[in-house]
């Protein structure tokens, strides 16, 4: 079965959007440019809430010329032939080779199809949703070196999970990955 992996950016203080929505803040560097494309090497089918979609589809289809940094060049044509699931009960409709689905119980069925792993990109509701159902298997976060002061937090829990830590480690001197599996 094809595993979900749930690839999250956070503030020191615990949020993935600062109090006004921002996410200006997170720095991708080389190092975890990489780490980010051989999470996408491992996945068929990249996953999203309606906010991370509305984000990812307004700014990948022409990343390149908006910003020509490596990590752009390289993930802006793999993520748009790479087809997408988006989570929502309010999106009407979706271009670049997405489909709706209105429940999370609906990723389920999704998950047993073949092929290579589900990667869903930040969606913190989302990832809770997954959670609560047991079907996310991994929790890869990036910890930021930034205090945001509030926001949304990068876990909405309603009861007590335990994890595995499977590994840690530091990109580009300054964002440390937190990967958490499931026990």
């Amino acid at each position: 079965m094809r595993k979900i992996m749930y690839y999250v950016h956070q503030s020191l203080d615990g949020f993935i959007e600062g109090p006004n929505g921002e996410f200006d803040w997170a720095e991708l560097g080389p190092e975890l440019g990489d780490y980010s494309m051989s999470l996408t090497e491992r996945a068929d089918l990249f996953l999203y809430g309606r906010t991370v979609w509305t984000m990812m589809s307004s700014y990948w289809p022409n990343a390149e010329s908006m910003n020509p940094d490596e990590h752009a060049i390289q993930f802006a044509p793999v993520w748009r032939s790479t087809p997408k699931v988006v989570l929502s009960t309010t999106l009407e409709s979706a271009d670049w080779d997405t489909r709706i689905v209105r429940k999370a119980e609906e990723i389920r069925a999704i998950k047993e199809e073949p092929g290579k792993d589900i990667l869903l990109t930040g969606s913190a509701s989302v990832a809770a949703a997954l959670t609560e159902l047991g079907l996310l298997d991994e929790y890869h976060v990036i910890v930021h070196p930034v205090i945001l002061g509030g926001g949304k937090p990068v876990y909405q829990p309603t009861e007590r999970r335990s994890r595995r830590l499977a590994d840690t480690r530091s990109f580009d001197n300054r964002t440390v990955l937190l990967r958490h599996d499931l026990v």
